[in-house]
């Protein structure tokens, strides 16, 4: 019998936190060359792909990983330890099944959504070879959400950057093998996989597909790996509990009982989850779609406005829409940076506010409800402000050595307003699961729907007008996103009583990050300006500077609670230091 893992809210957090920035920090080595590698264009057909998976594959799970955590989670606390081993159970069988039925819908989907939604046949191949990643990451989530049930993320974690690293070695090693072949045959034949080229760049057109499709293909193997390491950490750890705990243990539920308990508890979620995917789905095709209006309306406008990218990457007319698409993906992975690491603290809290709601107790529901908040704001302002200001270097230094550098003044722009909404994008994901966590599943379905339908009719709206065509995306986007952060803390408040302090939850990091914010900014002028040092150490001195001021008024404002440090490992010793000159809030 292994020993039993807890871990404590920001503990668990933490843990979290690093595995995220560690699959965050792979994501961008994979995608940077992969873009480099099968281009703009070959990104679009990525991202249109990914967007037809992503609601199937959560539809598939709607809400199932939500139950299991929360009933694993209750029933520890109640000391069921019996009903903690049958959820497993039944859920591993439900995860089996709506896995497999999840592929067989993608799979039924592909071609619909392909030719007659998006008008992009070459998608087809890409989406083919996503299918079999929605049944392993289903497998993989009932693991997770077992583990994550008992406060302890430490599979989670090491299954996600395993599953990362494979995903990207996999992935860039399939496309260049296929671009590599492709480009072969071209230069022997004439033709890129029996279909004649006139020239290089109609070659690389036809080519972006079948590389798009190859780099899927590697991050559908790359899922295996995630479900064998947590495959093999369960057999390894064998069981939990002890012969005694079990014995005492009340009963189990029979397994039909039990199936209907999870599918009740995720009923309010899995309807949330419908509506966000289905809405998220109907987005992004209205994006495409509109995109590709606003390019067909008025191809001289779209040229005029990035003649300079087009031309640069080789781009031909009939790939404009897809190269902005695909553009418009790349600046997504940065979009999604903080709020996927932020995030964290939302699966963290499940366990440990489904726990003291369940015995009532209300001074850990307030403690956990402002921990989260204020770390999430502590961590999201500051490092979002930052990419607002910086979004030109930052992707410069991303792209600068790659040939899709062109598109950085494209991006720049977008990645700026992300940044400074950067804040209300990443407590959205921890408010929502604070809320699922005290039994107020219903109340995303409606903030989701509200949010969805401005964002529709936005990228409707302006997506759709040659003169601002992708740039409309994220308008709609951020509009969503104060919607239904501003609508579910107004909920989360009124059902649990807790109103976030206001001082140190938003207004001290709000005057630290803007400050730091200063700094970066100056720093990094000041030095393009007067010095003669490269670009990337510009920005790494710019960053560092902002980071020690931000650092130095957190510490001088108060901005940092005894009670937050004392959660992070380690932090006892941090703590008493800082008590000791009277710096903590």
């Amino acid at each position: 019998m292994a020993e039993r893992k807890k871990q404590s809210l920001l503990s668990g957090a933490f843990v979290l936190v690093v595995s995220a920035v560690l699959v965050k920090v792979i994501g961008l080595l994979y995608k940077i060359p992969l873009t480099a590698l099968i281009g703009e264009v070959g990104r679009g057909y990525f991202s249109a792909a990914y967007n037809i998976f992503t609601p199937v594959y959560a539809v598939s799970m709607a809400g199932l990983p939500i139950a299991v955590s929360g009933m694993v989670s209750r029933n520890m606390a109640l000391g069921k330890f019996k009903q903690v081993k049958k959820t497993f159970g039944v859920a591993l069988s439900m995860f089996a099944v709506t896995g497999i039925g999840g592929t067989a819908l993608l799979l039924l989907l592909a071609y619909p959504y392909s030719f007659w939604l998006i008008n992009s046949p070459e998608t087809f191949k890409c989406i083919i070879a996503i299918a079999p990643s929605v049944f392993f990451c289903c497998i993989m989530s009932a693991y997770r959400a077992y583990y994550e049930g008992l406060a302890n993320m430490v599979p989670t974690a090491v299954s996600q950057v395993i599953e990362a690293v494979a995903k990207m070695a996999l992935g860039i090693g399939f496309a260049y093998m296929v671009m590599k072949y492709g480009m072969s045959e071209y230069e022997t034949t004439g033709a890129v996989f029996g279909t004649p080229a006139a020239d290089s760049q109609q070659a690389q057109s036809l080519l972006y597909p079948w590389t798009a499709s190859a780099a899927i293909l590697g991050v559908s193997v790359g899922t295996v790996s995630g479900w064998l390491y947590l495959w093999i950490y369960k057999k390894i750890q064998g069981s939990i509990f002890t012969r005694t705990e079990l014995i005492n243990s009340p009963l189990a539920q029979k397994s039909r009982e039990t199936a209907r308990e999870m599918i009740t508890f995720s009923m309010p979620v899995m309807t949330g989850s419908i509506i966000l995917n289905i809405t998220s789905f109907l987005d992004n095709v209205a994006v495409q779609n509109r995109l590709a209006a606003a390019v067909l309306r008025d191809t001289a406008v779209i040229k005029e406005m990035y003649g300079a990218a087009l031309s640069a990457s080789g781009t031909l007319d009939k790939d404009i829409s897809v190269y902005l698409y695909g553009v418009y993906g790349a600046v997504m992975d940065f979009r999604s940076l903080v709020p996927t690491i932020t995030m964290t603290l939302g699966i963290s809290a499940i366990p440990v506010i489904s726990a003291a709601w369940a015995i009532n107790n209300k001074k850990a529901v307030r403690r956990t409800i402002n921990s989260v908040i204020r770390t999430v704001m502590l961590v999201a302002l500051p490092a979002g402000f930052a990419m607002a200001v910086l979004s030109e270097p930052i992707l410069r230094l991303i792209y600068g050595g790659t040939r899709t550098v062109n598109m950085v003044e494209i991006a720049a722009p977008m990645l700026t307003a992300f940044g400074f909404a950067t804040p209300i994008m990443a407590v959205s994901g921890p408010v929502t699961h604070m809320l699922q966590a005290v039994g107020r599943t219903d109340v995303p379905v409606k903030s989701l729907m509200m949010g969805a339908t401005v964002k529709i009719v936005a990228d409707y709206i302006l997506v759709g007008n040659p003169q601002i065509n992708i740039y409309g995306a994220p308008v709609g986007a951020i509009l969503n996103g104060i919607i239904v952060v501003f609508y579910e803390l107004a909920c989360l408040v009124a059902e649990t009583g807790v109103m976030p302090d206001i001082k140190s939850v938003f207004l001290k990091p709000f005057f630290c990050a803007c400050m730091s914010t200063l700094t970066a900014k100056l720093t990094f002028s000041n030095l393009t300006d007067f010095a003669f040092l490269p670009s990337a150490i510009n920005l790494l001195i710019s960053v560092l500077a902002a980071a020690a001021v931000y650092l130095t008024l957190l510490v001088f404002v108060k901005g940092i609670s005894g009670e937050d440090l004392r959660m992070l490992p380690k932090g006892e010793k941090i703590a008493k230091r800082l008590e000791k000159f009277g710096l903590l809030g």
